[in-house]
């Protein structure tokens, strides 16, 4: 039998899907809002600031710790030190052996993982609301002495290497992300990979690997968001406890991440042996996630992509130009990039698919977009607000698990110094119009402001990388 806080949650999310009202016990919901996370933001003496979100649904905790480093903060020829340190803090720390972070947490009922971008590093756990001690205690002992030894630094090395194969260099299109990032970013924090070079990383020495953390996995560069079934009072006590010991260190360099406008569309085709088919990808400059134009810019790759009614799969999948097309933009702390992208049936030609995108975007810049295509797309909107990208390895993205608010509180203390960013998303995305939409068309999606890349099912060498 559903309990009737259970319908009313379910109920709640519903409304915001469709655009109902509907009303919870504590708080009033309508369809143009979503529940707001309510939360106490603080720092410690030592800098870290410290996120705590009271949510007694379930009797369930979150820890998420997100650091102010990913690999925007690298330097050329010391690449995917970010990425190594996601699996160097799980080699055991001053009062925690190796691999017992883990298997501490699997132990109790929990889950935990890490996971690194260019613009930062989060760890997370999610675990039985009487086991917070613990999160916080294994979180605390690998930031103040992590095990830095060159055992570990060695055996990292080829943990990540053997990735970065499995990953990248034996997937079918692996190489078209880094080389479009080559192509479009002027910066280097965003030019190069996240999972960085094996040549850098083999010639990193133990100082070196050292010196990066000393920098970065710090009090005072890192948030702790805690979201659950706790006592507040008894959580502040319990952080203190555990992290403010922890010494706070020099704040770290900021990266300089200036980035020109693109002035002229660049192309690139590449050779691919483990491909089966060609692959069109077009990747316009745009604009960071706190940028006003940014929910427009999300409105329209729903209006483009979503699903079968997208304009897209009507455009160029349902006439067979190819076997899926799909356009959405990326949106981090620096410049985005808004992506089409089509991989193309047997007898597919490149020239109809690049000219099907480009027509179906032309329509937009003349003719604007309709009051069904709006409405639509708001809908998405909604639901993604609330269920979010999540997904194996990031613990869930939206508002419906402790963890995927933590990890979203955090984050956005992060990116934004704005924790509660995520109670305005919806009302930003509400208030796009469809000449908002139309306006962000014709400003970004342009040729001249585009890199494509193109990639042919080849065994012969790669192309030399020349203009098409």
């Amino acid at each position: 039998m559903m309990t009737p806080l259970r319908f009313s949650f379910l109920a709640a999310l519903a409304a915001v899907l469709v655009g109902g009202p509907v009303a919870l016990a504590q708080t009033s919901v309508r369809g143009d809002t979503i529940p707001q996370i309510k939360f106490t933001d603080y720092r410690l003496p030592n800098g870290l600031r410290v996120i705590l979100s009271v949510d007694h649904y379930a009797p369930v905790v979150a820890v998420s710790v997100t650091y102010n480093v990913g690999s925007r903060n690298e330097r050329p020829g010391r690449t995917g030190f970010a990425h190594l340190f996601e699996h160097m803090m799980f080699q055991g720390s001053k009062n925690v052996g190796k691999g017992e972070h883990m298997m501490l947490i699997n132990d109790n009922g929990g889950m935990m993982n890490g996971t690194t971008n260019k613009d930062r590093t989060n760890f997370f756990e999610s675990l039985p609301a009487n086991q917070l001690d613990l999160a916080l205690f294994l979180e605390a002992d690998r930031m103040a002495s992590l095990d830095i030894s060159q055992a570990n630094l060695d055996n990292q090395i080829k943990v990540v290497e053997e990735e970065k194969r499995q990953s990248y260099d034996n997937q079918p299109y692996g190489e078209v992300g880094e080389t479009i990032d080559g192509m479009a970013y002027s910066s280097f924090g965003y030019r190069h990979t996240t999972i960085g070079s094996m040549a850098d990383l083999d010639a990193a020495t133990l100082a070196d690997v050292q010196d990066f953390h000393d920098t970065y996995y710090a009090p005072n560069n890192a948030v702790i968001a805690v979201v659950g079934d706790f006592n507040e009072a008894n959580a502040k006590k319990k952080i203190e406890k555990y992290f403010g010991g922890i010494k706070r260190h020099p704040d770290p360099p900021q990266p300089d991440l200036t980035e020109p406008p693109l002035t002229a569309e660049q192309r690139k085709t590449l050779r691919d042996p483990l491909a089966r088919a060609t692959r069109y990808e077009a990747a316009y400059k745009t604009v960071a996630g706190d940028d006003p134009d940014a929910p427009a810019l999300q409105i329209l790759s729903g209006i483009l992509s979503r699903g079968r009614t997208g304009r897209l799969y009507s455009a160029i999948v349902e006439k067979r130009l190819a076997t899926s097309a799909s356009a959405g933009g990326s949106f981090g702390r620096g410049p985005g990039l808004f992506t089409c992208t089509a991989t193309l049936g047997p007898t597919g030609s490149v020239d109809a698919v690049e000219k099907a995108f480009d027509d179906e975007i032309a329509k937009i810049q003349r003719d604007g977009v309709t009051v069904e295509e709006m409405a639509k797309a708001r809908a998405q909107s909604r639901a993604s607000a609330v269920i979010g990208g999540g997904g194996r390895r990031g613990g869930g993205g939206g508002i419906l698990t402790d963890l995927g608010k933590a990890n979203i509180l955090s984050q956005d203390a992060v990116f934004y110094n704005d924790p509660g960013r995520t109670n305005k998303n919806l009302a930003r995305l509400e208030s796009v119009t469809a000449a908002d939409v139309q306006r962000v068309a014709q400003k970004y999606l342009n040729k001249n402001n585009r890199v494509v890349v193109i990639v042919q099912p080849d065994s012969s060498p790669e192309d030399d990388g020349g203009q098409q």
